[in-house]
């Protein structure tokens, strides 16, 4: 790989490498080395600019959960390393709550939850980042429910007027990366999946989901077949009924002993004006940044059918921005 260290054997190397070195290993000051002065990081709760902040933030975390892993589960990838490389990565991520932080007072719970994270990546520097913890399975996890959590953390953070803003096209930031993917075919399959399912033809989730398969979704939810992707996606299209549907990033991958498999980072923008996964309509504006992961294959005879798919967004962001709107705190 032109411009980056020759110990890593490739791309996911690198990715999985440095998530591991810099987290478990400690090695926090490397990010000094891997992460450009000026990154962009994007979450649905924050946009936070620049390499100290980064710093900050995760030896915030540490110190909260000094046992935390990140096991690598998959990164899908493109581009090429003279021009840049965009991963989406995705992590199984387990820690206990041993110290007070964000969270509020330690628990002692131990955690499961999984990550999503866009990284562009050139000459052995991340330099613009999309990322989503699975926030609801944590907080559920540690006795809230999001929504309360997203009431309480306002008002440690000073209240609706002082409080950390989520991720908004207002609040957004550009950074160095413009890309949008690869055309590759698994990626458009599924583009055209998730495409169908929030223009409201759910028909195509018998059509195009495996009837075994396995589905995991935001608050740690882990389901399966039909019935349980139509559940999940109806949810949170019924919430949002006429919020503006884009995906902002694609990629599809054939690898070696690997299914082929796809990555879309995508979102929602628009008002909270329908029931569904967020209760009663309020009206509210609201931006949800999600990613998905999906794997394909061919059990039977016929057409290759999705048969696991990974999708996280932001609950708590989601209803963050719900209770500001609505001032319901």
């Amino acid at each position: 790989m032109k411009g980056f260290d020759p110990k890593f054997a490739d791309f996911p190397d690198y990715i999985i490498g440095i998530t591991k070195e810099i987290w478990e290993d400690r090695g926090i000051a490397t990010l000094h080395d891997y992460y450009a002065p000026e990154i962009v990081v994007r979450s649905p709760a924050s946009v936070v600019v620049g390499n100290q902040g980064v710093i900050a933030a995760t030896m915030a975390t540490l110190a909260e959960f000094p046992d935390r892993t990140l096991y690598g589960e998959d990164v899908i990838w493109s581009g090429a390393p003279e021009a840049g490389m965009l991963s989406s990565h995705r992590l199984h991520s387990t820690a206990t709550h041993a110290y007070p932080g964000v969270y509020g007072a330690p628990t002692g719970k131990q955690l499961h939850y999984r990550i999503l994270a866009d990284c562009h990546a050139k000459n052995n520097q991340i330099d613009d980042e999309w990322l989503i913890r699975d926030q609801g399975a944590i907080v559920r996890q540690l006795g809230w429910e999001p929504k309360d959590f997203a009431r309480d953390l306002i008002a440690r953070e000073g209240g609706p007027e002082a409080c950390v803003r989520p991720l908004t096209p207002e609040t957004d930031v550009g950074g160095p990366y413009e890309g949008s993917g690869n055309d590759n075919e698994w990626g458009q399959r599924h583009a055209d999946i998730l495409t169908r399912i929030m223009s409201a033809d759910f028909t195509v989730i018998p059509e195009a989901y495996d009837r075994g398969a396995n589905l995991s979704y935001p608050g740690g939810l882990e389901t399966l077949s039909h019935g349980g992707a139509d559940r999940f996606w109806m949810g949170l299209r019924a919430a949002f009924p006429n919020a503006t549907f884009a995906i902002h990033h694609q990629i599809g991958r054939e690898d070696p002993m690997m299914p082929p498999r796809s990555a879309l980072r995508w979102s929602l923008h628009g008002k909270h004006e329908g029931w569904g996964a967020f209760g009663a309509p309020t009206g509210a504006e609201v931006y949800v940044l999600g990613i998905s992961h999906a794997e394909f294959g061919l059990l039977v005879g016929g057409a290759p059918k999705l048969r696991r798919e990974w999708t996280l967004f932001d609950e708590t962001a989601i209803w963050k921005q719900i209770l500001l709107k609505t001032g319901d705190l």
